[in-house]
């Protein structure tokens, strides 16, 4: 896969040059930099050994839609379709049936119970696992425990990751990477509606605006 010749959140967010979004984010260049730096390590690894590109890209499509049918969604179930058609069609299915809005979930600390929360739980399907494997069918499990319900997650999951033939390395890079989507995929989703609402007026260099 080539390198992007766009940054990324900006295609995401539909943030066209010189428009109030992108002057916006041009006032915080270092964000702008570190979220697109983090995108090309994912997802132009310089070694993807441990977890192939075309797992991430898989991972990444059930991650974003199972969070929300959104151009962010759309954005990584195309590359999916590209990357491994034949699965992608699986995880795309699979995404839809686990949809929910989160996070939510039980509190294993003293004192916060009554701050518990339940919602839909993702089990792989047997269909699921037979198309995917019991490792890819695993990581989804775990994309879908940190996004949806993170205070549940523990030392015992990521034995699951680990039992599936997951090395150490590879769950942490597959953690920072449903991390990473979450975290785009709200930057994207907020840009969207400065964009849609803002004046089309670029900002004034001297005004004081947070990103």
């Amino acid at each position: 896969m080539t390198t992007p010749t766009i940054d990324v959140v900006d295609e995401l967010a539909g943030i066209a040059p010189e428009d109030a979004a992108d002057a916006l984010r041009r006032r915080r260049p270092v964000t702008r930099e570190q979220l697109q730096a983090s995108f090309d390590a994912l997802f132009l690894p310089v070694d993807d050994g441990a977890f192939p590109l075309a797992e991430r890209e898989l991972v990444a499509a059930f991650a974003t839609r199972s969070t929300a049918d959104d151009r962010t969604a759309a954005f990584y179930a195309a590359r999916a379709r590209s990357a491994d058609p034949d699965r992608a069609e699986a995880v795309l299915g699979e995404a839809s049936a686990a949809a929910t809005a989160g996070p939510f979930g039980r509190y294993a600390e003293d004192g916060l119970q009554d701050e518990n929360t339940d919602g839909r739980r993702y089990e792989p399907s047997i269909a699921a696992r037979d198309v995917l494997g019991e490792r890819l069918t695993a990581a989804l499990a775990h994309a879908h425990l940190l996004t949806s319900r993170p205070r549940e997650s523990s030392g015992e999951d990521l034995d699951r990751l680990l039992d599936a033939g997951w090395s150490v390395d590879a769950i942490v890079t597959l953690s920072q990477l449903v991390a990473f989507l979450a975290f785009q995929q709200r930057v994207a989703a907020g840009l969207r509606v400065l964009t849609a609402t803002s004046d089309p007026r670029p900002f004034p260099a001297s005004e004081e605006v947070s990103a």
